[in-house]
């Protein structure tokens, strides 16, 4: 039995005993969830492959397989779902046994509704600050490594430092890294990392010619135990090898390296999901290799060395802006938010005849005005309702946390006031410093305009978007409180003037200028 609820939380109950899967199934579709049943453990497994499911509700005793054997099975192939168990009054020490083997909580049969329902609710939530806690440290492997590639010229370093973001985040044994000779063709190890916990050991050679032919498909290299064989130069692979995963490291296009990573560890399997990490790791390093290509060959001039600088410094910046946006785009309330915002501060700073690097420093500035919410829960920044004062305190470190962010990168220097001011004031009401007037920079002053006009026009989980004349209707009104009087003015004729110009084109203004292009 299936009821699907769209992009509901997906619950899979396990019950040999058909008015048990039934109202579980009833009453847990009427809370809103996607619910599918099965009545023994190993139709349980078998759905647990195929699809992804947030929840396991299962019975203890069942026939052909038991709760605690599916149990067992699931943490062995790594299956990766919250499992709460039920049971009867007489085998409650066996549920407990079961928790400390992985199960996250169990009902006693007969339970009523609304344990169930609790049970349930505050399993999800357990599993979805787990989900955000796993999304942060990636975001945070990806800043380490974009940091060390930034602010090293030693290519080795920022290599090492790559292998080892990919042993912590694939829980790999081995990591190795094989770069293209540009001379002879060939793949040479560059470098290799081995888990703290894990022992060297002779790997396979990888067979270049077929890793390179599989990615020139677009087919990935995940492959588990005996079927990685094909890709090494010997016949088999080793009896130990668990699971194998390859991924290419390109310049424009052009193949210079390979990423490997290797687990012997026994029902260790890789999956998509590392090798989606692991190709943003590639990519990283591949940046690293060209940066450091490049700057052998600009360092023959002054001319050529500052270019080769304000390459590496705007890579930096695209990667952290890139980053910023990669957790902006996962909420469908904040995506596109920062670049039309920093399209809203062009407009304003152009129109103000401000030079051309203050003008692109200020456009910076509006794409990374939020980066500080990294650290701001999902739910808080799109709950419904209002915000306790202890979550208004939270959400308002934002700016400040935004500053921290940037402050140890001397090339994002010229970003931090954007980030840090844009929630101060003109009368002095604003935070985190309570600014006031001109004490506030004008990038501030200018990004907290642009800022406030898109948050108004945009949807938001707690309200519908704001038509246009109502936004800049609550721009004029604030003139002088929350905003600079003269920058107000400005920016509403010259946001008139250019949404004219936009209709004149037929384009749509709610696109940010970079996704039209």
């Amino acid at each position: 039995m299936t009821t699907d609820s769209g992009d509901a939380a997906r619950i899979l109950v396990v019950d040999d005993e058909r008015v048990i899967r039934e109202i579980l199934a009833e009453f847990l579709s009427l809370e809103g969830f996607s619910v599918h049943t099965v009545e023994d453990g190993e139709k349980a497994l078998t759905e647990l492959r195929l699809k992804p499911y947030d929840l396991l509700i299962t019975d203890l005793k069942m026939p052909r397989l038991s709760g605690l054997q599916l149990l067992e099975r699931i943490e062995t192939e790594r299956l990766g779902v919250l499992t709460v168990l039920m049971t009867g009054f007489g085998t409650v020490e066996t549920a407990i046994e079961a928790m400390k083997k992985g199960a996250y909580d169990y009902l006693l049969k007969p339970f009523k509704v609304e344990e169930v329902i609790h049970v349930v609710r505050r399993a999800l939530y357990r599993q979805r600050l787990q989900a955000e806690n796993i999304r942060l440290r990636e975001a945070l492997t990806i800043y380490r490594v974009s940091e060390a590639i930034a602010l090293s010229r030693d290519i080795d370093h920022v290599l090492d430092v790559v292998l080892r973001a990919a042993i912590d985040e694939v829980k790999a044994d081995v990591a190795t890294l094989h770069l293209r000779d540009v001379r002879s063709g060939s793949y040479e190890e560059r470098v290799k990392a081995v888990a703290s916990d894990g022992a060297p050991r002779s790997l396979p050679s990888p067979a270049f010619p077929i890793l390179l032919e599989q990615f020139s498909q677009g087919a990935p290299v995940l492959v588990h135990g005996g079927r990685a064989g094909r890709f090494f130069t010997e016949e088999l692979a080793p009896a130990e090898l668990a699971s194998f995963l390859s991924v290419p490291l390109h310049v424009r296009s052009n193949p210079v390296g390979v990423l490997n990573v290797f687990s012997f560890t026994s029902g260790k399997k890789f999956d998509e999901g590392h090798r989606k990490m692991l190709s943003v790791l590639a990519s990283r390093a591949a940046s690293a290799i060209d940066n450091a290509r490049l700057m052998g060959e600009l360092l023959a001039s002054n001319d050529s060395l500052t270019r080769a600088n304000r390459s590496l410094e705007e890579m930096f910046q695209q990667t952290v802006a890139g980053f910023a946006q990669a957790l902006e785009e996962s909420d469908q309330y904040t995506r596109g938010h920062s670049e039309r915002v920093a399209e809203y501060s062009e407009i304003l700073a152009r129109g103000l005849a401000l030079p051309e690097a203050e003008v692109r420093r200020i456009v910076q500035a509006g794409v990374m005005h939020d980066v500080g919410k990294i650290g701001v829960r999902y739910d808080m920044l799109n709950k419904p309702g209002k915000l306790t004062p202890e979550e208004v305190a939270v959400f308002r470190q934002h700016p400040e946390k935004g500053k921290r962010i940037l402050e140890p990168v001397p090339c994002l220097h010229g970003l931090i006031d954007g980030c840090w001011c844009h929630h101060e004031w003109y009368d002095g009401g604003g935070y985190p410093r309570g600014l006031a007037g001109d004490d506030i920079p004008l990038v501030g002053r200018i990004v907290a305009i642009a800022d406030a006009y898109d948050a108004m026009t945009s949807d938001r989980a707690y309200r519908r978007a704001l038509p246009h004349e109502v936004a800049v209707g609550e721009i004029e009104r604030c003139a002088g409180t929350q905003f600079d009087p003269e920058l107000a003015d400005a920016f509403v004729r010259l946001l008139e003037a250019w949404r004219q110009g936009m209709r004149e084109r037929g384009e749509d203004w709610r696109i940010p200028k970079r996704r039209r292009e």
